[in-house]
């Protein structure tokens, strides 16, 4: 009896172990998947100031002007302006930025003065 009871014991201590084990393994997987996401969104804001500058840019860059969120800049020609949001891959536009071109698309779109002083 004392034998298997023994071996009961090893077992659960074992189990704890494993158990302490893969809850720790799990914690640095979600840990390296948050560092992987929060790198590549900075990496992403970092790119996106110079999308404007290669040379497959439609426009000219120098009237570029980054905003960063909820788009990523305006562009200001002579004859429009366009709200523009750089995207790679199979990226897709946010709800807010979908929004946004709603608004743009039903021509919800104003331009104040507003004087202060």
């Amino acid at each position: 009896m004392s034998t298997s009871l023994g071996i009961i014991i090893i077992l659960i201590v074992l189990v704890i172990l494993f158990f302490l084990l893969w809850r720790r393994a799990i914690g640095r997987l979600l840990e390296l998947g948050f560092r992987k996401s929060s790198l590549s969104s900075r990496y992403g804001k970092m790119t996106e100031q110079f999308m404007p500058f290669l040379k497959n840019y439609p426009y000219n860059p120098e009237k570029f002007r980054f905003i960063g969120s909820p788009i990523d800049g305006i562009q200001f020609e002579d004859d429009k302006i366009v709200l523009i949001e750089f995207k790679t891959a199979g990226a897709s536009l946010s709800s807010d930025q979908r929004h946004i071109a709603e608004q743009i698309f039903q021509k919800r779109v104003e331009f104040k003065e507003i004087r202060i002083g």
